[in-house]
């Protein structure tokens, strides 16, 4: 699962008499400017914002809708859907999916082990955590890589296939099992945001660097605040994935 975060919010605290007067100058800032928008303006304004609420809520798969039930765990990690890429990266993304969703249906995957059907967009189920050192929180943590919403957002603007414009601001990426494989592959290789060279390393052998470098984004891995019954196999799993899609 991917390390939960949380954001503090900034002290705002101001002078009484100061925050008075900025909300009087906001005020007749803002009653200015509707009023110089006339009657049409106004009702433009009030469509747009009509229109953005309704996208919104159509947009994101409803929380009541039916859950599949939890498949099996499967011995060795499923083949990527992706094709193509590097071999050693193909590997080592078999072996985060070990320990963060090694089932028969793992794109579909939330945290618990229900599945969910739609994968037109991320499903954003926030499910309660039963255990380690989030216990009693709630996790977005769906898909093979366990993508939290905020981070599957943020990653696919960047790293999907295809990259929405600028004016599909109210669109959301899709989360197929493609474009899982795609973003995640696109992430791993970027040096810049891991300050190495991740192929490289695992083209020394350097997996155990690897994995420990990864921890903080997938603390499944070990190392890092959580582990799993897979952590300490993850070296040797890897080997097993890198043989496999070598000879591919």
């Amino acid at each position: 699962m991917q390390r939960k975060t949380s954001e503090s919010p900034e002290n705002t605290a101001e002078n009484p008499s100061k925050k008075s007067l900025k909300k009087s100058r906001s005020r007749s800032k803002k009653k200015s400017v509707l009023d110089g928008m006339g009657p049409i303006g106004l009702t433009m304004l009030m469509f747009l914002g009509v229109a953005w609420t309704i996208h919104g809520w159509s947009s994101v798969p409803s929380a009541e809708e039916d859950l599949l039930e939890p498949t099996d765990y499967v011995a060795s990690p499923l083949p990527l859907v992706m094709e193509g890429g590097d071999p050693y990266l193909r590997a080592l993304m078999r072996t985060i999916s070990a320990a963060e969703s090694n089932t028969a249906d793992p794109y579909r995957l939330l945290y618990g082990g229900q599945r969910v059907e739609d994968l037109s967009v991320h499903p954003d189920e926030c499910v309660a955590i039963v255990n380690g050192p989030n216990l009693g929180d709630c996790t977005t943590a769906a898909g093979r890589y366990q993508f939290l919403t905020t981070t599957w957002e943020s990653q696919a603007r960047y790293y999907n296939p295809q990259r929405l414009s600028w004016y599909e601001v109210w669109e959301q990426p899709s989360f197929e099992p493609e474009y899982q494989d795609a973003v995640v592959y696109d992430w791993l290789a970027d040096s810049e945001v891991w300050g190495v060279d991740v192929v490289e390393l695992l083209r020394q052998e350097e997996v155990k660097t690897v994995l420990e470098l990864l921890s903080g984004t997938w603390t499944s891995l070990g190392y890092g605040i959580e582990d799993n019954s897979m952590s300490d196999l993850l070296p040797q799993i890897y080997e097993q994935m890198l043989t496999e899609e070598l000879a591919n």
